[in-house]
């Protein structure tokens, strides 16, 4: 195990730091959208037995009979983990650690917590879309409308796991279907300007004193893991710091200025929490904690 006040000192001198999450941090959360648990039963059990869809992730991608069923599924979903989210111990810890900072959040996460828990949506670029945006289906133009309104209306409009026709979107320029904004198929529309501020985050403090922190990612997510790598490689005070359940990876030419902890994301947040705020209140007479 890493002690934890090498991390916490990292972390608390760096200029900036620069988040990358994925599912494991919507999992720790409670969001698993590949698990055909208890959590999906009580909220899609009524579309999994007339459907036969067998998570979240499923019920996102099947070619549903009818737009009014799909914004049926669509608006459940938003209300439930949107709608109704009221932040998480998990996001409490990554901004009491964040603290001030100048930060900026990666993610492949579409469900928007990070905004939601109160970062500033300019600081945060969702490389794979969003729930609480929708686009044309046709990709006609590309112009993003909001969703979170509509979604708790057709939520609670919703009957027999379908929302009344006349709440159903259509494209205002072509009239076509609309769709969540999510990289379901080619007609995506790329956040561009997302890249940018990234890029510009990044520029910004180029040189610096950047730590990478990474919540959730496997060795297998390379959307978003191989580009923060390669990323450390490249800026000579950059500092690397993985955390991941039960798969780590690290390459050996960043080992020597990487961090990797396994072990339940939320549990190693709530530890490194307090050695952060111990390393800021007490320096070297704070308490030491394994993480």
């Amino acid at each position: 195990m890493y002690r934890s006040r090498q991390i916490a000192e990292k972390i608390i001198n760096a200029d900036a730091i620069l988040i990358g999450a994925s599912n494991g941090l919507s999992i720790t959360e409670g969001l698993h959208l590949f698990a055909e648990d208890q959590a999906f039963e009580e909220l899609f059990g009524d579309f999994k037995c007339k459907y036969g869809i067998r998570s979240i992730l499923h019920g996102m991608s099947v070619r549903w009979p009818s737009e009014e069923e799909k914004w049926a599924f669509w608006s459940r979903l938003i209300h439930h983990h949107c709608g109704e989210y009221e932040g998480s111990p998990v996001m409490e810890d990554l901004k009491a650690i964040v603290g001030d900072k100048d930060h900026f959040v990666v993610t492949s996460n579409g469900e928007c917590h990070f905004e939601l828990s109160g970062s500033a949506p300019e600081n945060i670029y969702e490389v794979e879309g969003d729930w609480l945006t929708m686009q044309c289906s046709r990709a006609c133009h590309r112009v993003l409308y909001p969703t979170l309104d509509m979604a708790e209306k057709m939520a609670a409009a919703e009957t027999n796991g379908r929302v009344p026709a006349d709440m159903v979107p259509h494209c205002p320029k072509c009239g076509g279907p609309m769709q969540i904004h999510l990289e379901l198929d080619r007609d995506f529309i790329r956040d561009d300007e997302g890249q940018r501020r990234l890029e510009a985050f990044l520029a910004r403090h180029h040189g610096k004193k950047l730590v990478v922190l990474e919540l959730g990612i496997g060795p297998r997510n390379q959307l978003i893991k191989a580009p923060l790598m390669r990323l450390v490689d490249m800026e000579p005070n950059a500092v690397y710091i993985t955390i991941n359940l039960g798969e780590l990876y690290i390459p050996e030419n960043i080992r020597e200025k990487s961090f990797g902890v396994d072990g339940p994301l939320g549990e190693v947040l709530s530890r490194l929490r307090k050695a952060c705020e111990n390393e800021r209140e007490d320096g070297e007479t704070g308490t030491e904690i394994e993480l």
